[in-house]
Protein backbone atom coordinates (compact mmCIF):
# COMPACT_ATOMS: atom_id res chain seq x y z
CA UNK A 1 0.00 0.00 0.00
CA UNK A 2 1.50 3.35 -0.89
CA UNK A 3 0.80 6.08 2.02
CA UNK A 4 0.76 9.91 0.84
CA UNK A 5 1.08 12.91 2.70
CA UNK A 6 -1.39 15.02 1.98
CA UNK A 7 -3.39 18.60 2.09
CA UNK A 8 -6.42 18.95 0.40
CA UNK A 9 -6.16 20.36 -3.38
CA UNK A 10 -2.56 21.85 -2.55
CA UNK A 11 0.61 20.26 -4.17
CA UNK A 12 -0.16 16.41 -3.46
CA UNK A 13 -3.12 16.48 -5.51
CA UNK A 14 -1.03 15.90 -8.36
CA UNK A 15 0.21 12.99 -6.75
CA UNK A 16 -3.28 11.97 -5.94
CA UNK A 17 -4.44 12.18 -10.00
CA UNK A 18 -1.51 10.55 -11.03
CA UNK A 19 -2.33 7.52 -8.75
CA UNK A 20 -5.51 7.33 -9.98
CA UNK A 21 -4.65 7.17 -13.79
CA UNK A 22 -2.00 4.77 -13.53
CA UNK A 23 -4.54 2.34 -11.11
CA UNK A 24 -4.53 2.52 -7.35
CA UNK A 25 -4.48 -1.19 -7.39
CA UNK A 26 -1.39 -0.85 -8.71
CA UNK A 27 0.30 -0.12 -4.82
CA UNK A 28 -2.07 -2.51 -3.49
CA UNK A 29 -4.22 0.48 -2.36
CA UNK A 30 -3.92 3.85 -0.97
CA UNK A 31 -4.04 5.34 2.59
CA UNK A 32 -3.81 9.09 2.43
CA UNK A 33 -2.61 10.99 5.52
CA UNK A 34 -4.25 14.31 5.66
CA UNK A 35 -2.44 17.58 7.36
CA UNK A 36 -3.43 21.18 8.05
CA UNK A 37 -1.11 23.32 6.74
CA UNK A 38 0.56 25.35 9.97
CA UNK A 39 -0.62 23.03 12.45
CA UNK A 40 2.12 22.19 14.80
CA UNK A 41 0.61 18.64 14.21
CA UNK A 42 2.88 18.46 10.56
CA UNK A 43 5.53 18.79 12.75
CA UNK A 44 4.07 16.04 15.12
CA UNK A 45 3.97 13.53 12.49
CA UNK A 46 5.68 11.23 10.72
CA UNK A 47 5.96 13.96 7.84
CA UNK A 48 9.50 15.24 8.88
CA UNK A 49 10.90 11.60 8.71
CA UNK A 50 9.72 11.72 4.87
CA UNK A 51 9.71 15.10 3.36
CA UNK A 52 13.05 17.43 4.60
CA UNK A 53 11.25 20.81 4.08
CA UNK A 54 8.23 19.38 6.30
CA UNK A 55 6.12 20.02 3.42
CA UNK A 56 3.90 17.43 0.99
CA UNK A 57 3.53 16.26 -1.23
CA UNK A 58 5.36 13.03 0.52
CA UNK A 59 5.02 9.10 -0.21
CA UNK A 60 6.11 6.16 1.84
CA UNK A 61 5.58 3.07 -0.87
CA UNK A 62 7.55 -0.14 -0.66
CA UNK A 63 10.96 1.09 1.59
CA UNK A 64 10.73 4.21 -0.50
CA UNK A 65 10.33 7.99 0.92
CA UNK A 66 9.92 10.92 -1.62
CA UNK A 67 8.98 14.02 -1.29
CA UNK A 68 8.23 16.87 -3.91
CA UNK A 69 5.63 16.75 -6.33
CA UNK A 70 7.50 17.26 -9.68
CA UNK A 71 10.19 14.39 -8.19
CA UNK A 72 6.87 12.05 -7.45
CA UNK A 73 5.61 12.33 -10.28
CA UNK A 74 8.25 12.10 -12.55
CA UNK A 75 9.40 8.56 -10.38
CA UNK A 76 5.92 7.32 -10.39
CA UNK A 77 5.57 8.04 -14.05
CA UNK A 78 8.72 6.03 -15.00
CA UNK A 79 8.71 3.09 -12.57
CA UNK A 80 4.47 2.34 -13.10
CA UNK A 81 2.94 4.35 -15.97
CA UNK A 82 6.06 4.90 -18.88
CA UNK A 83 3.08 5.33 -21.42
CA UNK A 84 2.49 8.98 -19.33
CA UNK A 85 6.18 9.83 -19.40
CA UNK A 86 8.91 10.64 -22.25
CA UNK A 87 11.64 8.53 -22.69
CA UNK A 88 15.33 10.18 -22.94
CA UNK A 89 15.62 9.86 -26.40
CA UNK A 90 12.13 10.62 -27.29
CA UNK A 91 11.64 13.40 -29.44
CA UNK A 92 9.51 15.12 -27.02
CA UNK A 93 11.49 14.60 -23.53
CA UNK A 94 12.36 18.07 -23.72
CA UNK A 95 9.20 19.74 -23.91
CA UNK A 96 8.04 16.97 -21.32
CA UNK A 97 10.30 18.38 -18.50
CA UNK A 98 9.80 21.86 -19.40
CA UNK A 99 6.29 21.73 -18.97
CA UNK A 100 6.63 19.84 -15.70
CA UNK A 101 8.84 22.20 -14.57
CA UNK A 102 6.77 25.41 -15.94
CA UNK A 103 4.28 24.08 -13.78
CA UNK A 104 6.33 24.81 -10.51
CA UNK A 105 6.93 28.22 -11.79
CA UNK A 106 2.68 29.08 -11.76
CA UNK A 107 2.56 27.05 -8.72
CA UNK A 108 5.25 29.34 -7.02
CA UNK A 109 3.40 32.27 -8.04
CA UNK A 110 -0.02 30.61 -6.78
CA UNK A 111 1.60 29.59 -3.23
CA UNK A 112 2.56 33.90 -2.88
CA UNK A 113 -0.90 34.77 -3.54
CA UNK A 114 -2.17 32.20 -0.98
CA UNK A 115 0.26 33.85 1.42
CA UNK A 116 -0.96 36.97 0.77
CA UNK A 117 -4.65 36.77 0.32
CA UNK A 118 -5.62 33.38 2.27
CA UNK A 119 -2.90 33.08 5.45
CA UNK A 120 -2.79 36.78 6.27
CA UNK A 121 -4.85 37.52 9.45
CA UNK A 122 -6.01 40.69 11.04
CA UNK A 123 -3.56 42.97 11.85
CA UNK A 124 -1.02 41.99 8.96
CA UNK A 125 -2.46 42.98 6.00
CA UNK A 126 -1.50 41.83 2.30
CA UNK A 127 0.44 44.24 0.33
CA UNK A 128 -1.24 45.70 -3.09
CA UNK A 129 2.20 45.91 -4.87
CA UNK A 130 3.14 42.49 -4.42
CA UNK A 131 -0.23 41.09 -5.36
CA UNK A 132 -0.36 43.08 -8.62
CA UNK A 133 2.95 42.08 -9.74
CA UNK A 134 1.99 38.62 -8.64
CA UNK A 135 -0.88 38.56 -10.40
CA UNK A 136 0.54 39.77 -13.32
CA UNK A 137 3.28 37.23 -14.01
CA UNK A 138 1.02 34.51 -13.19
CA UNK A 139 -1.38 35.87 -15.62
CA UNK A 140 1.75 36.23 -18.10
CA UNK A 141 2.17 32.14 -17.49
CA UNK A 142 -1.29 31.64 -18.36
CA UNK A 143 -0.47 33.53 -21.80
CA UNK A 144 2.28 31.58 -22.32
CA UNK A 145 0.49 28.42 -22.05
CA UNK A 146 -2.56 29.72 -24.09
CA UNK A 147 -0.12 30.34 -27.17
CA UNK A 148 1.16 27.05 -27.06
CA UNK A 149 -2.20 25.22 -26.53
CA UNK A 150 -3.67 26.30 -29.93
CA UNK A 151 -5.16 23.53 -31.73
CA UNK A 152 -4.04 20.77 -28.94
CA UNK A 153 -5.59 18.73 -26.70
CA UNK A 154 -2.57 18.43 -24.20
CA UNK A 155 0.46 20.08 -23.54
CA UNK A 156 2.55 17.21 -25.65
CA UNK A 157 1.55 16.69 -29.61
CA UNK A 158 1.71 13.05 -28.66
CA UNK A 159 -0.94 13.39 -25.92
CA UNK A 160 -1.92 13.19 -22.61
CA UNK A 161 1.01 13.11 -20.31
CA UNK A 162 2.35 13.69 -16.46
CA UNK A 163 3.10 17.20 -17.74
CA UNK A 164 -0.43 17.73 -18.06
CA UNK A 165 -1.24 15.46 -14.22
CA UNK A 166 1.36 19.03 -13.18
CA UNK A 167 -0.91 21.16 -14.09
CA UNK A 168 -4.20 19.61 -11.93
CA UNK A 169 -3.56 21.90 -8.90
CA UNK A 170 -2.78 25.19 -10.81
CA UNK A 171 -5.96 25.01 -12.88
CA UNK A 172 -7.82 24.15 -9.76
CA UNK A 173 -6.31 27.20 -7.48
CA UNK A 174 -5.77 29.76 -10.58
CA UNK A 175 -9.17 31.19 -11.02
CA UNK A 176 -9.21 32.31 -7.39
CA UNK A 177 -6.81 35.02 -9.15
CA UNK A 178 -6.89 35.02 -12.60
CA UNK A 179 -10.29 35.25 -14.63
CA UNK A 180 -10.02 33.20 -17.13
CA UNK A 181 -12.39 34.43 -19.57
CA UNK A 182 -9.32 35.85 -22.07
CA UNK A 183 -7.89 32.20 -22.06
CA UNK A 184 -10.25 30.35 -24.06
CA UNK A 185 -8.04 27.70 -25.03
CA UNK A 186 -6.68 27.01 -21.40
CA UNK A 187 -10.59 27.12 -20.22
CA UNK A 188 -11.05 23.89 -22.97
CA UNK A 189 -7.87 22.15 -21.76
CA UNK A 190 -9.05 22.78 -17.76
CA UNK A 191 -12.92 21.22 -19.30
CA UNK A 192 -10.82 18.24 -20.76
CA UNK A 193 -8.56 17.90 -17.64
CA UNK A 194 -11.63 17.57 -15.57
CA UNK A 195 -13.67 15.21 -18.11
CA UNK A 196 -11.12 12.85 -17.02
CA UNK A 197 -12.07 10.18 -15.01
CA UNK A 198 -9.06 9.11 -13.02
CA UNK A 199 -9.62 13.00 -12.28
CA UNK A 200 -13.13 13.02 -11.42
CA UNK A 201 -12.02 10.21 -9.01
CA UNK A 202 -9.18 12.32 -7.12
CA UNK A 203 -11.90 15.46 -6.53
CA UNK A 204 -14.36 12.91 -5.63
CA UNK A 205 -11.46 11.68 -2.62
CA UNK A 206 -10.93 15.69 -1.99
CA UNK A 207 -14.68 16.45 -1.56
CA UNK A 208 -15.64 20.10 -0.93
CA UNK A 209 -12.32 22.66 -0.55
CA UNK A 210 -12.09 23.95 2.51
CA UNK A 211 -9.40 26.45 1.93
CA UNK A 212 -10.83 29.42 -0.37
CA UNK A 213 -13.56 31.38 1.74
CA UNK A 214 -14.60 33.55 -1.64
CA UNK A 215 -14.75 32.89 -5.49
CA UNK A 216 -12.51 35.06 -6.43
CA UNK A 217 -9.44 37.31 -4.71
CA UNK A 218 -8.94 40.75 -6.42
CA UNK A 219 -6.10 43.21 -6.03
CA UNK A 220 -6.22 45.03 -2.56
CA UNK A 221 -6.77 48.44 -2.61
CA UNK A 222 -3.78 50.37 -1.92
Amino acid sequence: MIRLHHVQYGRSFRVLWLLEEIGIERFGGLEVIEHRIGTPAMRESDLPRVSPAVRIPAIEWDGLEMAESGAIVEHLTERCAPELGRTPDHPERPAYLQWIHYAETQASLIENLNLQMVFLRPPAKPSPIVVKLTVARLRQALAGMEARLGGRDWLLPGGFSSADVMMGFNLFAVPYYVKLDPFPELQAYKARIEARPAYARAVAREGAQRFYDRDFYPVPES
